[in-house]
């Protein structure tokens, strides 16, 4: 009978048990006889393709120490059932907000992200970043800063050794909107140009005068692995959801066929991008409220 893949769910509880374990300092064959368990039962439930009890959860995680709240949250989550979807809610703590997709994304082979109206978290410089956040209004601005910070980690993902081929697709309106000011959307537009000259980083610009298209819908990520199954990731204001059911990401796929279809390719995008950040830097000693005229996609 063929291995059952692993859910990204499955995935995120495999991962918090082997950080559990290693924060313990127990070698996982330690902990097999601790237990008396065999330590192909500890790999399974770490590599999220064993199907666990909550019993099973429970005594892992007391064994390695993990008590109060955040024994609660692990035993919550390995209590939740793989139906093909996965919300994940968006609490206060930043912790809890990201580390679903960063477990994710730092485990992908490919990653595929689709913006509409701003640019994507792994391409926004700190400026932006801040700017965003601030401009937005809708985080305390206590919780600014702890979020500027874990959207630039996440981006070194993509200066690692061997990183994943990264595919952006943004819509021009995202590159147009205006966030911080002319020099912070200067300075963004030609970090978008260095990220773009990287090994296995792709920055493809969807024109406005493209008209409707696929991704109306909204923005979201295609995950692709070696080993699992691809997911694709959506955000709202309150929550996040992981879709894995097959249908789902044939539907996704067949967005982004259509959204690659009428986007720039990388050489013209490019061009696009150095030509609006001229824009910007010619503007700079105008008032800070207006707008680039921008290139001409006629």
């Amino acid at each position: 009978m063929p291995a059952i893949a692993p859910t990204v769910r499955a995935r995120e509880l495999g991962e918090e048990l082997r950080r559990a374990r290693e924060a313990a300092g127990f070698l996982a064959s330690d902990l097999a006889d601790m237990l008396d368990w065999s330590p192909s039962k500890i790999s399974r439930m770490e590599s999220g393709r064993r199907g666990v009890s909550v019993i099973d959860v429970a005594i892992y995680l007391t064994t390695c120490g993990v008590v109060g709240k955040e024994l609660d949250r692990l035993l919550d989550l390995a209590a939740e059932q793989d139906d093909g979807y996965w919300l994940r809610p968006h609490g206060e703590q930043l912790p809890e907000q990201l580390r679903s997709l960063v477990v994710q994304e730092n485990q992908a082979t490919t990653i595929t992200d689709f913006e509409l109206a701003r640019i994507p978290g792994l391409l926004q410089t700190e400026d932006y970043a801040r700017a965003l956040l601030t401009e937005v209004g809708m985080v305390p601005k206590n919780g600014i800063e702890p979020r500027v910070n874990a959207r630039l980690a996440r981006q070194s993902l993509l200066r690692r050794y061997n990183p994943p081929h990264a595919k952006f697709l943004i819509h021009e309106n995202a590159a147009r909107l205006m966030v911080g000011g002319r020099d912070v959307m200067q300075r963004q537009v030609r970090h978008l140009m260095t990220m773009a000259a990287r090994p296995r980083c792709s920055v493809r610009v969807i024109p406005a005068l493209v008209g409707p298209h696929a991704g109306l819908n909204g923005p979201f990520r295609l995950l692709e692995f070696t080993e699992h199954n691809p997911a694709v990731y959506l955000e709202n204001q309150t929550s996040s959801l992981f879709l894995e059911k097959p249908q789902d990401i044939v539907t996704y796929r067949k967005v982004l066929g259509k959204l690659t279809d009428v986007a720039l390719d990388e050489g013209q995008s490019l061009l696009w991008l150095a030509e609006l950040a001229s824009e910007y830097d010619d503007s700079e000693d105008g008032p800070d409220d207006g707008e680039p005229r921008g290139p001409d996609l006629a």
